[in-house]
């Protein structure tokens, strides 16, 4: 037994700690858990628990479903609040899944995740990002399918206390500091009832794990509050849509990978490479970092989110941006992604912007020139005049570029890639045959 495992065990025992949830997630990124007792720990540590894997969505078929979650100790965190009679805490830690035989599961997005990082390792790079995470505070969550109503009328950094959820925040970043989870900034944004919290950077499989354990945290302080917490894209018609500007670089050792003084944009040339993987790629994992039908509710004109393919220096209408809050500081030097949104799998949809980002300095892409105007505010036939594509306007669009990609199957993995698509046709169709309230209350009066 190694030290980690060990300073868990004494942990529970020290703390008393009567339940221990092993957390991991499916393809389609929803969170799973068992729960263990103290005494059952140690043999997880060595055996694993084992599962039904065809149960859980992506994971098995059902003539091959026998499946192992072994504990990973160095995840191991107290969960932030007691048991409902105030006496005992619990704890989790996430697990990798393997099969019977110890060998990896091809279909554990976090194994995802892992072998992408390792051909990161490969060619001698870190990878660290840093997510600003939006998501919506409603009074509750309507069941007939009507719009929700948001927790608050604030806008954009407001400070205005509001009759519900008013110290959420501070609740939240407690609750997320207990678990070592650090967070860099939090406010109000600029919809009705909208919040962001950034987290400080991490490398990246931390902050996959950490941005699950952040939509488990926030949902349940969000229910203290009187209040209900959505991640969905985009839930008003009306308002922006929540996303998840993500931060990443690349570090040789201690040396930032993307950092050249003598660069205008302080922009090195593996950087740059970087950045020109990322939009040659954008079309085809835009369905893994925009995995919903909904998510393409956000991604339109006026929503201020990306829509076409460029980058740009301080502009917030470019898909990829570089920022330049510390200039001559080169540990800051890093690129902001600004498709995702909060309700994608953080594993798929990081190994997918990382693999595209390798390729290109694999491949030594080159950049084309910075997009300075309001990307926005061009029609298409000055975007294509531009030389900047679009992004995929809805799932279906965006499930043809993935089912083209060379790159995708290798990212992701056969398993994974075929699954994800299969299940995505499946949303996208059903989507399809819907007939929603807009077509009835707009075409059946007149047709």
């Amino acid at each position: 037994m190694d030290r980690q495992q060990e300073f868990v065990l004494r942990t529970l025992e020290e703390r008393d700690i009567r339940f221990v949830r092993l957390w991991f997630t499916d393809v389609l990124g929803f969170l799973k858990s068992v729960a263990v007792a103290p005494a059952e720990l140690e043999g997880a540590f060595s055996e694993g628990i084992g599962f039904d894997g065809s149960a859980i969505e992506g994971f098995a078929r059902v003539y091959e479903s026998d499946m192992v979650a072994k504990p990973d100790p160095s995840t191991f965190q107290v969960l932030p609040w007691q048991t409902p009679d105030g006496s005992n805490y619990s704890a989790r830690m996430y697990c990798d899944i393997t099969m019977p035989d110890g060998s990896p599961s091809w279909a554990d997005p976090r194994h995802v995740l892992r072998r992408t990082l390792s051909k990161a390792s490969e060619a001698g790079f870190t990878c660290y990002v840093h997510p600003e995470i939006e998501f919506f505070l409603l009074k509750g969550l309507p069941a007939d399918g009507s719009e929700p109503e948001p927790a608050d009328n604030g806008g954009f950094f407001d400070q205005t206390s509001h009759e519900t959820a008013t110290h959420f925040r501070r609740h939240a970043i407690e609750a997320l500091e207990a678990m070592g989870i650090s967070v860099e900034f939090s406010h109000h944004e600029g919809a009705p009832g909208q919040q962001e919290i950034d987290l400080r950077y991490a490398d990246a499989l931390t902050m996959a794990d950490n941005v699950m354990t952040f939509r488990y945290v926030v949902k349940e302080v969000a229910i203290t509050q009187g209040v209900r917490a959505s991640f969905m894209p985009k839930p008003f018609s009306d308002q922006p849509g929540s996303g998840m500007h993500t931060h990443f670089s690349l570090f040789e050792g201690d040396r930032n990978a993307f950092y050249d003084d003598e660069d205008p944009y302080q922009l090195s040339d593996i950087g740059k490479q970087f950045v020109a993987g990322i939009l040659k790629h954008a079309r085809e994992i835009s369905g893994v970092t925009n995995q919903w039908v909904n998510s393409y509710k956000r991604l339109i004109v006026g929503g201020e989110a990306p829509t076409a393919v460029c980058w740009g220096h301080a502009n917030r209408s470019a898909l990829v941006r570089v920022p330049m809050y510390s200039p001559g500081k080169s540990s800051s030097r890093r690129v902001e992604v600004r498709s995702l949104d909060s309700a994608c799998n953080p594993y798929l949809a990081y190994s997918v912007i990382l693999a595209a980002g390798l390729k290109g300095i694999e491949k030594g892409y080159e950049l084309p020139p910075p997009a300075e105007d309001d990307v926005w505010s061009l029609t298409d036939r000055e975007r294509r005049a531009a030389g900047y594509a679009n992004l995929p306007q809805n799932l279906g669009e965006a499930l043809t570029e993935m089912e083209n990609s060379e790159l995708l199957p290798e990212a992701l993995g056969e398993h994974v890639y075929d699954f994800f698509l299969r299940n995505k046709r499946t949303e996208w169709d059903a989507y399809r045959r819907s007939v929603t309230p807009y077509e009835l209350r707009s075409l059946l009066p007149v047709l």
